[in-house]
């Protein structure tokens, strides 16, 4: 394409009066914000040790009281959008938050969507509009805009998750804020899905009008199955994705949830997207490989990749490795900018 010009090229006087008028010339930067091909991400490959988190999560703990930091959380911030802004990608928030024995985060509600995926410890429990969901390690609680929701322990030793969260999205928008309530009573106990089996009960079985109908997804469910279906297909990736069982789409409505398996001595290449990609490792261990740079990943490590970034999962060890992932695709499906693209390009 052809050199534009710059504002170099433009009269100091004529850009100080454009100024005045609060007016900007877009030649300039126009390769900036509509680069040639493809995008120009501001995402960084960047991975997050969960050994080096840990200790300063639990610091936290001793150095903050619940009460003054209502909700104790460290944020997985990427560089390459500076850190003081709090992002993983231009969609996704990551966060590691902790809860110690006997602590209550107290009940509120926000614009942004919000998901948890238990790290370590057992007795903690999330409430969501009344409704009791345990929390497991591994297991996937959704927390939609605008539901109440609060986190409880029960338990003798902390408890900890990350935080997903279309926070930036929705901060961009300038829609993003919190309200504060009180502890909600509970109204029935999330125990396990009621649509495990395919089943689901014939009297008053009526969409709810937020439209999800399942809040926790027990990691024993999703594990069993990835085991089955490399059982049944010994080649290729196995992956599930999160969603609402009555519909059949994305759990949320802006980032998209699915768990992966790599067999042990497994190479999975996965196909250049556009959507950025968050990976947490719930299980086991794996080398992974992000446009030619290597990292390894250990159980509760979080990654992230930039859009059609190459991405190479190697499991070399005796053992599976499951992870977990977030990713951007399905706010761009909606716009319709969501693409692929061949290995190589």
């Amino acid at each position: 394409m052809e050199q534009l010009a710059t504002l170099a090229d433009l009269p100091t006087r004529y850009i100080d009066d454009l100024k005045q008028s609060n007016l900007v010339p877009l030649w300039p930067s126009l390769r900036n914000v509509l680069p040639p091909v493809k995008p120009i991400p501001n995402t960084k490959s960047i991975v997050w040790k969960y050994n080096e988190i840990k200790p300063l999560l639990l610091e936290a703990g001793e150095l903050t009281p619940i009460e003054k930091a209502e909700r104790r959380v460290l944020v997985l911030a990427n560089p390459g959008h500076g850190l003081e802004n709090m992002r993983a990608t231009s969609v996704i928030y990551l966060g590691m938050q902790l809860l110690l024995p006997n602590e209550w985060a107290p009940a509120h509600r926000h614009t942004p969507n919000a998901i948890r995926l238990i790290v370590e410890g057992e007795k903690a429990y999330t409430t969501v509009e009344g409704k009791k969901c345990p929390m497991e390690k591994g297991d996937l609680i959704l927390t939609p805009s605008g539901l109440w929701h609060e986190h409880g322990h029960d338990g003798d030793e902390p408890v900890i998750w990350l935080d997903v969260l279309d926070l930036p999205l929705v901060y961009y928008m300038e829609a993003s804020f919190v309200e504060g309530g009180d502890c909600q009573p509970i109204q029935r106990v999330e125990n396990k899905p009621r649509y495990a089996a395919g089943l689901v009960p014939t009297v008053q079985h009526i969409r709810g009008e937020q439209n999800y109908p399942m809040l926790r997804y027990p990691w024993s469910d999703a594990k069993q199955l990835l085991i089955d279906l490399a059982a049944e297909n010994t080649a290729g990736p196995v992956q599930v994705a999160y969603v609402n069982p009555e519909t059949g789409e994305d759990c949320q409505k802006i980032i998209g949830y699915s768990a992966l398996m790599v067999r042990p001595g497994e190479k999975v290449q996965l196909e250049p997207r556009s959507a950025a990609m968050v990976f947490h490792v719930i299980e086991g261990e794996t080398a992974i490989t992000i446009d030619g740079k290597a990292s390894h990943l250990d159980t509760a490590d979080t990654a992230c990749a930039p859009c059609f970034a190459h991405i190479d999962l190697i499991n070399n060890s005796q053992d599976a490795c499951f992870l977990f992932i977030a990713d951007e695709a399905p706010i761009q499906k909606k716009l319709g900018l969501y693409s692929t693209r061949p290995r190589g390009e």
